[in-house]
């Protein structure tokens, strides 16, 4: 017998998991997601990637602003008997948790309780990690800290970005909720507490930190460009080409002042050992080879780009 469940999920990360929860018979019975938000040149309201896949399935779909007040009362409306939860973007009250006789699971993309918090595949290879993974939690009040129903590991290659780890861990949650809701089911799901030791924070993205710094080591330079890529990017600043975003990176050869542009195949030098940039953006325009960056903007082997803002 299948599950009635209530989804809740925003951006493009969360719609795989609809697809399988759909895809294996469950009854989604409503999505919530966050309202519509003003995008693009003429700022006109777009709805999230949810909320678009959820309407092209003809489910039922909710934008509330808040989960406080009502919100508990007309969840419990729908008679679910769970909820899941991927990156939606609200936070769940506790009137809101207990609204599902089973409860509400989460999937979280890191090895908790590394990394709880907004930015989890970013901080990660940010971070340098080897490896990373996602887990099934069911939610309570605290943030990340619940106990822990399945887990997925996967390696992060060396010069990964967070757009292709972000891929990969959508595609491993989705499948991985399925198991845990089938376990649900069944009656068979084991929960463990997550150890107090071993916790860190993956905190939101602060445009602050974006800017390159090229006196740090090499691979330091490395991990914070693919890292911030493809968004909000990794950038510096150029004579006569203003900001451009750092979307690919591999390690260079050579060394020299931090900053330095060591060849012609953009190879800068860092405070120790040099990256290669493979792929970057100008602003305004279609992210681009270096080969093609090169054809259009003239960086002379020597010329030093700012180390610090």
């Amino acid at each position: 017998m299948a599950l009635r469940v209530v989804f809740m999920g925003t951006p493009d990360f969360a719609v795989p998991t609809l697809l399988e929860i759909v895809g294996g018979g469950h009854e989604v019975v409503a999505v919530y997601t966050r309202a519509p938000e003003p995008a693009g040149r003429g700022l006109s309201l777009r709805a999230s990637p949810v909320a678009r896949e959820a309407e092209r399935l003809g489910l039922p779909v909710l934008t509330p602003k808040s989960l406080k007040g009502d919100a508990a009362a007309a969840l419990q409306a729908h008679r679910a008997d769970a909820a899941v939860v991927v990156a939606y973007g609200l936070i769940l009250p506790k009137a809101v948790l207990d609204a599902f006789p089973l409860g509400a699971f989460n999937v979280h993309a890191s090895l908790l309780p590394r990394w709880r918090g907004a930015a989890p595949i970013q901080r990660a290879i940010m971070a340098g990690d080897a490896e990373t993974g996602v887990m099934v939690m069911k939610m309570n009040e605290g943030l990340d800290i619940g106990p822990i129903a399945m887990a997925q590991r996967t390696p992060v290659g060396p010069d990964a970005t967070a757009g292709d780890l972000h891929d990969v861990l959508a595609q491993l949650g989705a499948k991985l909720m399925l198991v845990a809701l089938g376990a649900l089911e069944r009656g068979t799901l084991t929960l463990t507490p997550q150890p107090d030791t071993g916790a860190t924070y993956a905190n939101k993205i602060d445009k602050t930190e974006t800017r390159i710094d090229w006196t740090k080591p090499w691979k330091a330079v490395h991990d914070h460009c693919r890292g911030l890529s493809p968004v909000p990017g990794a950038w510096f600043e150029a004579s006569g080409a203003g900001r451009i975003k750092v979307l690919r990176t591999t390690k260079g050869i050579g060394d020299g002042t931090p900053g330095r542009v060591l060849d012609d195949q953009l190879t800068i030098a860092c405070g120790s050992g040099s990256v290669r940039l493979v792929e970057v953006q100008r602003a305004g325009k279609q992210p681009m080879s270096a080969a093609e960056f090169l054809r259009g903007m003239a960086l002379a082997v020597g010329s030093c780009l700012n180390a610090k803002p």
